[in-house]
């Protein structure tokens, strides 16, 4: 059975941090590319980072947490990590992670991939 299992997530004040963790199962980890998205209240489902297949050490941040938010993965424990730096309120969301075997690409101004597999997210509320 495929899992992927988010944790990490809670209530940090402007300006905190917090590391969300994401434990996959059921599937070649190292042969996926892996993301990020967060989902804000009343909004779409919105990629903020991505890194490639293990061997590829290429990441992708979307440009509202560029320099804050580090995405890395371990191959040995199956998880990628999301380290987030000096959050602003409009940071919160719930924050799902993604497996996608084809990798990512970028056009029209951020990137896309065919998604495999989906978490059931981790909420992270930023209070000003």
């Amino acid at each position: 059975e495929v899992q992927l299992v988010e944790s990490g997530g809670g209530l940090v004040q402007t300006g905190g941090s917090l590391r969300l963790s994401c434990s996959a199962s059921g599937f070649p980890f190292d042969d996926y590319a892996l993301g990020w998205f967060g989902q804000s209240p009343g909004k779409e489902r919105e990629g903020v980072a991505y890194i490639n297949r293990d061997g590829d050490g290429n990441t992708y941040y979307a440009d509202t947490v560029k320099g804050r938010f580090t995405i890395t993965r371990d191959s040995a424990k199956k998880t990628v990590y999301l380290q987030m730096n000096s959050l602003k309120p409009e940071d919160t969301a719930l924050y799902y992670c993604a497996a996608a075997s084809r990798g990512w690409v970028y056009y029209n101004g951020r990137y896309h991939g065919d998604i495999d597999y989906w978490g059931r997210g981790t909420l992270v509320t930023v209070s000003s």
